[in-house]
């Protein structure tokens, strides 16, 4: 009877510990079938490596894979949540997959120098960032005004999730990612909801703890017979002599200090630089403070100074709607 007793105490522990072996193998590479498609959350801890995330009812396929020093992220960018009804009136654009491999450093290089990019990073479910637009007012006197997607100028389409869809199919948030934060809430205040380019990830503070350094310039405008134009329409846009409301990129000033926040959105927390998703102006960075290799779409910064530098001075040509 001893022996029996032994050996069954044996057994148990041995369980025990094989159990608590695979949580922690879990928490570090592991794969999410959501054939159900509802919104399950889950630890954002989770997320920090390996990980396979399918969603059988959206049609997401994203693979994250965590080796040496790099994190590869191979995606179709199919969003795992609801989305807006695309196309719509102000978005002429039907969602389709992409095939896109990302590749971020798992030791990023803070260099405290700013460098304008058009696309910061990518949400954890493959979705990229993309805060700016590539909508122009151009006037005849010469000034050409960056629009910016949060405004009401032009209806650029954008749906509940602050994002819409490009030509190619691409959907992509232009702001607080609304369905991702949903998704991959931790019961924290803190959501981390994607990486950027240069390694650093990037959370979403849902009590707005972290306030951004950015506030509308205190001027008028300048410019006559100016116009928005795309392919489907042309308007006459009222320039000379309005006060700059946040309608275009050359409104907006970083006052370094003003805010919580550095002119990437950035900020050290727990001793980590990390990004911020904000409800208010960038709602998403402009520019990254680590080194990283730009491999998106090239091309200049607006303006060409920065990620909030003076007011580009090239007319767009043929360029598509909703960039």
């Amino acid at each position: 009877m001893r022996n029996f007793n032994t050996a069954l105490l044996i057994v148990v522990i041995g369980l025990f510990y094989g159990c608590n072996g695979q949580k922690k193998k879990i928490a570090h590479s592991h794969s999410h079938n959501e054939s159900s498609g509802s919104e399950v959350a889950h630890n954002h801890s989770d997320y920090f490596g390996s990980y396979i995330l399918n969603n059988e009812n959206f049609g997401t396929k994203t693979t994250v894979t965590v080796q040496g020093d790099k994190r590869t992220m191979v995606t179709n960018a199919i969003p795992n949540h609801k989305t807006g009804a695309f196309p719509n009136q102000g978005n002429p654009n039907t969602i389709s997959a992409q095939d896109r491999t990302y590749v971020f450093p798992i030791k990023p290089v803070y260099t405290g120098k700013s460098k304008w990019v058009r696309e910061p990073g990518v949400a954890l479910n493959g979705v990229k960032f993309e805060p700016g637009t590539a909508e122009v007012v151009v006037c005849e006197s010469g000034e050409n005004y960056r629009v910016e997607a949060f405004q009401d100028l032009i209806d650029l389409g954008l749906d509940f999730n602050n994002a819409h869809v490009q030509p190619n199919g691409a959907y992509h948030y232009h702001g607080t990612p609304t369905g991702v934060i949903e998704t991959f809430d931790s019961d924290e205040d803190l959501v981390h909801v994607g990486f950027a380019h240069d390694g650093f990830l990037i959370y979403y503070s849902k009590s707005s703890a972290y306030k951004p350094s950015y506030r509308i310039v205190d001027d008028s405008r300048t410019g006559t017979d100016c116009t928005y134009s795309n392919p489907k329409v042309s308007i006459d846009v009222d320039i000379n002599g309005t006060e700059q409301d946040g309608t275009f990129l050359s409104d907006w000033e970083y006052v370094k200090g003003s805010g919580d926040l550095d002119e990437c959105n950035g900020t050290e927390i727990n001793g980590d630089y990390v990004y911020l998703v904000t409800n208010s102006y960038p709602y998403v960075g402009r520019c990254l403070m680590g080194e990283f290799t730009d491999t998106e779409r090239r091309g200049p910064p607006p303006g060409g100074g920065g990620p909030n530098g003076p007011r580009p001075n090239n007319r767009p040509t043929n360029r598509p709607p909703n960039g």
